[in-house]
């Protein structure tokens, strides 16, 4: 019996605020395996991490490799290394990147690591300790925080998975205004969707396919398969070269970082989670345009936030009132506020309680406290101090989802339009 053994290869932490992507990286070494005939196995894998997580790189993703352990692999360690020292944002003092290879089989223990680092915060010494526990050969670059994500990304089992194709841009281009032909992109989204999705904020006008930082991607489209991606690419106009091109197998849109919260005084900071509350008040929108209500249950409460770049979204968040019952996802950021991804609608409270109106026709007023009420039209008084239940309409409905725009969204969050498929 032929036992087939297998090199995988993470890498995280390469590029910074300023330019190069952990992605563009791997497509380089990707080349080079191919023109020293060393193929992949399965597509190479982009795994996003938990996005609350403290010293997060800018899209706090990793990627892997996997190939066949025989007499290339020394080859293909010495071709990694070399690109990651020849391309990684060293000048950075925020990048510190990270390689590892594993020649053995994916554990459980593995899994369980990959999971954590998407739910919580891993120290590097954490992860060193556990790299080196089930054999991982570790390579570390200035503190060498890459390794955290590197150790998951090639750990992490993709029971959901969506794929990317990420093209590229030549060097000369780099910081210069993409030139993408932005009708085909209302095209190519109306030909494909929704097996490509994210590629359009409508109500924005704004082209998610098209990064906003000085980084080698062109655009990246998003996909359930990678059949469609191929069709998109070939509708998706350009005026400007593009030099490589690549398909990732990913976390991404999964909600793969969402933990069910059994309540609220369960969770924990940093952490992304589902969970279901009571609102307690009434959103407030304060000076930045960020909006703020409290959610509760038997155990406490926490404060949630629509915050300005969720636009349009707030508006639907202004329409929560006290006593509707919500499950929310998201997670708890620096603040220790919820920032909400999006929320279901489990109860709504139809019921608001009001003044008696006087048989004048008057709404009346407090005559005082315990004093009953008073119209200040005809001056008639009454003993009781209980206000009315009036049936309200409200504009929002028991059960639907409510979720960000595609410009405000995470990347790991679940977008209606795959939640749908299910």
């Amino acid at each position: 019996m032929i036992i087939i053994k297998y090199l995988h290869i993470g890498i995280d932490d390469t590029d910074s605020p300023d330019g190069m992507c952990t992605t563009f990286l791997a497509s380089q070494i990707i080349n080079e395996f191919k023109e020293n005939g060393i193929e992949l196995v399965d597509y190479p894998r982009l795994i996003r991490l938990n996005p609350f997580a403290r010293f997060k790189t800018r899209g706090n993703g990793g990627v892997s490799l996997k190939i066949l352990n025989d007499d290339k692999a020394e080859l293909a360690r010495r071709i990694v290394l070399s690109k990651v020292e020849s391309l990684s944002m060293f000048d950075c003092d925020n990048t510190n990147p990270g390689v590892i290879f594993y020649d053995g089989e994916i554990t459980k223990e593995m899994q369980d690591y990959a999971f954590r680092a998407i739910y919580e915060f891993i120290t590097i010494e954490e992860a060193e300790e556990f790299g080196k526990s089930v054999g991982c050969e570790i390579h570390k670059f200035k503190k060498g925080r890459g390794i955290i994500g590197s150790i998951a990304a090639i750990s992490l089992p993709l029971s959901d998975y969506t794929f990317e194709l990420l093209t590229y841009r030549d060097s000369k281009n780099y910081g210069t205004k993409r030139q993408i032909d932005y009708a085909s992109v209302y095209e190519m989204d109306k030909e494909t969707f929704p097996d490509t999705f994210e590629n359009i904020d409508y109500a924005e006008d704004y082209i998610a396919i098209e990064p906003k930082t000085p980084c080698p991607v062109l655009y990246g489209i998003r996909s359930n398969t990678v059949e469609a991606l191929e069709v998109a690419k070939g509708i998706v106009k350009v005026t400007e070269p593009i030099v490589d091109w690549c398909i990732f197998k990913t976390n991404q849109h999964t909600d793969m970082h969402i933990q069910k919260a059994h309540d609220i005084s369960g969770m924990k900071q940093f952490g992304c989670y589902e969970v279901v509350g009571e609102v307690k008040n009434k959103p407030t929108i304060i000076d930045g345009g960020h909006m703020f209500f409290h959610i509760a249950d038997e155990s406490g409460e926490i404060e949630c936030g629509a915050y300005e770049p969720t636009k349009n979204f707030r508006k639907v968040v202004s329409y929560l009132r006290p006593g509707d019952i919500i499950r929310v996802f998201g997670g708890i950021g620096e603040q220790n506020t919820f920032n909400i991804e999006k929320f279901q609608v489990i109860q709504l409270n139809d019921v608001e309680y009001q003044n008696p109106i006087c048989e004048c026709g008057k709404r009346m007023t407090s005559a005082g406290r315990n004093k009953g009420f008073k119209c200040k039209k005809c001056g008639r008084k009454i003993k009781s101090d209980k206000k009315v239940p009036i049936k309200i309409t409200r504009n929002l409905n028991n059960s639907q989802f409510y979720e960000t725009p595609v410009s405000a969204r995470r990347h790991l969050s679940k977008p209606l339009c795959r939640m749908n498929m299910e």
